[in-house]
């Protein structure tokens, strides 16, 4: 039976960060689903159609990665697709607390999901999507913070914005 993890995200927009993490979990488990949750309570930059494209370009070249989008509950998705784990990224301490309550919640609701956590590389602990967009806003460089597609996307959106 394969091992299935899902990692999921608003990826409003996937970093480098991000990628970091799925590349490393599709390195232990034989299938990722890489998952943009539809939280309507987040005002998103990009619309879930773009974001998953976005995703798909950049993990192209990893075979074992599925892209997806999900509106509801973390762990039915992942009964949906079977998966017995949840990935989540920490870039810092003050990421565990957040995730944990996460995680608690998720057991209670399905005690056969495990959560995994990978600690993102040193270089990528202070990124986020929202420092990423509030760069961009202002025409900063992001070519170290993001892939080249999202770089292009990014600056589409803020074109005729820049302040």
């Amino acid at each position: 039976m394969p091992k299935i993890a899902i990692c999921p995200g608003s990826f409003d927009p996937i970093t480098f960060g991000h990628l970091d993490i799925i590349q490393r979990g599709a390195r232990v488990f034989d299938e990722i689903h890489v998952v943009v949750l539809n939280n309507s309570a987040k005002n998103s930059l990009f619309s879930v159609e773009e974001r998953l494209e976005l995703i798909k370009k950049v993990t192209e070249h990893l075979p074992n990665v599925k892209v997806d989008s999900f509106q509801g509950l973390t762990v039915n998705y992942a009964k949906k697709v079977n998966a017995s784990a949840i990935i989540r990224g920490l870039r810092a301490v003050s990421d565990f607390e957040y995730e944990m309550q996460g995680t608690s919640m998720n057991r209670l609701l399905n005690e056969k999901v495990e959560t995994f956590f990978i600690m993102t590389k040193n270089q990528y602990s202070f990124l986020s999507s929202s420092i990423v967009k509030e760069v961009a806003r202002y025409g900063g460089d992001i070519s170290e913070l993001v892939p080249e597609v999202v770089e292009l996307a990014l600056n589409e959106k803020y074109q005729d914005q820049l302040l």
